[in-house]
């Protein structure tokens, strides 16, 4: 297993996590941490995807990632507002 491999499967791992805590009631998915959980495995999928490319993977993954950071943006502009 390359470094890449084993980079997006932490990725899967974390994403996988968020999503079970925040479909359980353990985890906010609109507050940071939830947010940076799908920032960090959405990034750490896209960089295993640099390796063996997978046009479909790497949209949904990008767009994964794009959501998660525009959800933190928001989080610190708003701290920011405050």
């Amino acid at each position: 297993m390359s470094v890449t491999d084993a980079a997006g499967l932490v990725g899967v791992v974390i994403i996988l996590i968020a999503y079970a805590g925040a479909a359980l009631g353990r985890l906010d998915p609109k507050r940071a941490p939830a947010l940076a959980a799908n920032f960090l495995g959405a990034s750490l999928i896209l960089l295993s995807l640099a390796h063996d490319f997978n046009l479909s993977a790497a949209a949904m993954e990008g767009a994964w990632a794009l959501v998660s950071l525009l959800g933190l943006a928001r989080l610190g502009w708003m701290r920011l507002r405050r």
